[in-house]
């Protein structure tokens, strides 16, 4: 898309900036003392109402107001998460600009699968109900070095997940689109259309990919049904997974074991069996956070961008979801 086809036009400064998040004075105090210019407001994005959107000409949010039924006079969104699902899901009119974060999730995504590495390796989750019974429980725990890890997408996020995993000592292959990656902790990296031959040697797979027509559902039943015993980890987005079928997978012993971050539905309904199985750990979609830093200073780039008259580095590729 040509800039032509935004309903701004270059160059453009941003002069009412809403905020939709729950950091928003936060932000917003950062975005003042930088652009003193700008006239900025903020609430918590489920708080965002219409009349807010028709003031304003820029937005900044990881998804779309819940009680919007357009985006008002907004010309421009700037998402603050590393995926945009949550914009491109919910039909943001093609006229609209949208641009994301270029914030690094990578850091803290690594330590989230780490953390569940460990936990899961080391029982944490059984010893510590055992400790709630005053029960003296004996068991044989196994070494996370000389394991290995099939990760699921080799971009930022993967390399930090695998030079965290490898300085374990754990072997990381990858899998991507492309079947390149730019970090040496991939011993190997392949295509996508590789996966289910792949699973099989797995004992964690680790799943760091955005939710777009490529990525979803390409875990499914069937990838599912090829892994021998290994341990899910989700921090990409639910969609990529197929939800459903992963009771049958634990209880058919095809994974062992799963920690995920990221669901179909979130929150996640009470309904949902995931909840309840011990072998299961759920986080609340944490394991990569924007900063109050990351989200002011990637929108501020990008506005240097707009002003000089040049389309941000960070504008999504509708088609591509990223």
């Amino acid at each position: 898309m040509t800039s032509s086809s935004f309903l701004l036009s270059l160059p453009f400064s941003p002069r009412r900036v809403l905020i939709g998040a729950n950091a928003h004075a936060d932000i917003a105090a950062r975005l003042r003392a930088a652009r003193p210019d700008f006239d900025v407001r903020g609430a918590p994005f489920m708080e965002i109402t219409a009349d807010d959107l028709r003031w304003a000409d820029s937005y900044i949010g990881f998804r779309r107001p819940p009680a919007a039924q357009d985006m008002g006079s907004v010309q421009w969104v700037h998402s603050t998460g590393a995926g945009v699902d949550g914009w491109l899901g919910q039909g943001l009119s093609e006229g609209i600009l949208l641009t994301r974060s270029p914030e690094s999730f990578g850091p803290m995504i690594a330590e989230w699968a780490v953390a569940r590495v460990f936990a899961i390796q080391q029982q944490l989750v059984s010893l510590v109900d055992a400790q709630r019974e005053h029960r003296w429980a004996p068991r044989d725990i196994a070494r996370v070095a000389g394991t290995r890890a099939l990760l699921v997408g080799t971009g930022d996020i993967g390399s930090h997940i695998a030079a965290s995993l490898a300085a374990l000592g754990v072997h990381v292959t990858g899998v991507s689109r492309s079947g390149q990656a730019s970090h040496p902790a991939f011993s190997a990296v392949h295509t996508t259309d590789r996966l289910a031959d792949l699973v099989g040697e797995a004992d964690w797979i680790i799943l760091s990919v955005p939710d777009t027509p490529a990525s979803r559902g390409l875990v499914s039943r069937e990838v599912l049904q090829r892994c021998r015993g290994a341990v899910l980890l989700n921090a990409g987005r639910g969609a990529v997974v197929d939800e459903q079928a992963l009771p049958e997978a634990l209880d058919a012993g095809w994974l062992r074991a799963a920690a995920l971050d990221a669901f179909v539905t979130e929150p996640l309904p009470e309904s949902s069996p995931l909840w309840n199985d011990a072998r299961v750990l759920v986080s609340p979609h944490i394991s990569g956070l924007t900063t109050v830093d990351g989200a002011a200073d990637g929108f501020l780039e990008c506005v240097a961008s707009l002003e000089r008259g040049a389309l941000p580095k960070w504008v999504v590729d509708r088609a591509r979801g990223y």
